[in-house]
């Protein structure tokens, strides 16, 4: 991961961190369930951004390098953790 792409990522999660213990403070307060949904849903939007940000990163990096100079054996195996990643995704 690149340095930009990583300082934005550290400060994006260290955001969702503070929606989190926001949610937790709602919880404890009592305060309305639809309140606490909307954030709890605003925190997923937020960590499926760094998701993105990440599985994009590591496509044109990672899996490009394995298919550009790796061995047949490495690129089976980028297809084989992206293939098992996007399926716990949909459990």
């Amino acid at each position: 991961m690149d340095e930009k792409l990583k300082k934005s990522q550290l400060a994006r999660l260290g955001r969702i961190e503070g929606q989190v213990r926001g949610v937790a403070r709602m919880i404890e307060e009592e305060r309305y369930c639809i309140d606490v949904l909307t954030q709890i849903r605003a925190v997923r939007a937020a960590l499926d951004k760094v998701e993105q940000a990440t599985l994009n990163d590591h496509l044109q990096h990672c899996v490009a390098h394995a298919f550009n100079a790796g061995s047949e054996k490495d690129r089976r195996t980028k297809i084989d953790e992206l293939l098992e990643v996007l399926d716990s995704r949909r459990r």
